[in-house]
């Protein structure tokens, strides 16, 4: 199996719901993605992918979907408060917790054909969560 690593960065807002910590309040993150990936077979250059493609492909849709955004949970309170103040807003169908982001952006790459493995996502230097596939 051959397998290899990208790290990915990006900034984003979040709140915890039923929460009782300060992360209970809307604050920020500069988030550090391991993007793992992994295949038995490697292409006729070598190449298990390009670190290009999943620039092209998954680090475009970070940027694009996430980067710079509020992700809320879809029952967040404060959901449409933002979003009526023109706020850029990510709305998650569950809370926003590292877990569920990783999931989420586990789940994008695997969409997208990238022959995803695992993705970690570092909240802060020493805090991190991640999320691998069947």
């Amino acid at each position: 199996m051959f397998y290899l690593m990208q790290e990915l960065d990006f900034c984003y807002g979040h709140r915890l719901l039923n929460y009782e910590g300060k992360c209970r309040n809307l604050h920020g993150h500069n988030g550090r993605l391991e993007i793992l990936l992994g295949g038995e077979h490697l292409d006729s250059r070598g190449m298990l992918i390009d670190f290009g493609d999943i620039k092209r492909l998954l680090k475009t849709w970070i940027d694009e979907a996430l980067d710079h955004k509020m992700l809320l949970s879809i029952d967040d309170p404060l959901l449409p408060v933002l979003q009526n103040h023109g706020q850029p807003v990510f709305v998650m169908p569950a809370n926003p917790t590292a877990e569920n982001i990783a999931r989420l952006i586990f789940e994008q790459g695997r969409n997208m054909g990238l022959p995803m493995q695992e993705v970690r996502l570092w909240e802060t230097p020493r805090s991190s969560s991640s999320y691998r596939g069947d």
